[in-house]
């Protein structure tokens, strides 16, 4: 399986760190070593200062495609969750400065603990709420329907490059909000009021 990330997906995320607004879905991946463990705390790496948090809504795709369209993109997910893009921000601003790939800075081990799935029955995709707790106080709150590209159409358009597989995850950006974490914070992910994750730092 593979991690699908879409970066810069809400307008506001991308302003409050100075990056332009895409044309079309920005995507990197992480490995499947980014995963971490259930019940697994996460430990702050040693080659970064600044691990920031990024919560963000996550689609679990259901079947192999290629090439799909985006009125056909419904069929390929049925379930979605939450999870955390951590980023260490110091290294990718040092990536990013020097004109180099930023992957190090977002796909290193434990970099996307996932939460709980649900059934997307129960929702309106194009209006979930969602929102971060740090240490029990609210630090992020976005809402699907202030996306810059729906699921739907970040299916379609990575599928023409990526075939997709059962399994693969698809991160589909961040809200505003974006923070450090330190050792001895707790996070808490709710999607519609519902816990789906939580994460302790160490």
């Amino acid at each position: 399986m593979k991690i699908i990330c879409i970066g810069r997906n809400y307008k506001a995320h991308a302003e409050e760190l100075k990056n332009e607004l895409p044309k079309e879905p920005l995507f990197f991946l992480k490995p499947d070593t980014a995963l971490l463990a259930k019940r697994m705390p996460f430990f702050i790496p040693d080659f970064s200062s600044e691990v920031h948090y990024e919560l963000e809504v996550v689609v679990k795709i259901n079947r192999v495609g290629k090439h799909i369209e985006k009125q056909f993109a419904h069929k390929y997910y049925s379930e979605i969750g939450l999870g955390i893009d951590f980023t260490a921000r110091d290294l990718q601003r040092e990536c990013k400065e020097g004109g180099l790939p930023w992957e190090k800075a977002k796909s290193f081990d434990g970099s996307a603990p996932i939460g709980k799935f649900v059934n997307i029955k129960r929702f309106d995709l194009s209006n979930i709420c969602f929102e971060l707790h740090k240490n029990d106080q609210s630090v992020q709150l976005g809402n699907t329907s202030d996306m810059i590209f729906s699921i739907d159409s970040i299916i379609a358009h990575v599928s023409k490059f990526i075939t997709l597989k059962k399994g693969d995850l698809i991160f589909t950006g961040t809200p505003e909000g974006v923070g450090r974490v330190q050792k001895g914070d707790e996070l808490k992910g709710y999607l519609n009021n519902q816990e789906l994750i939580e994460v302790k730092v160490r």
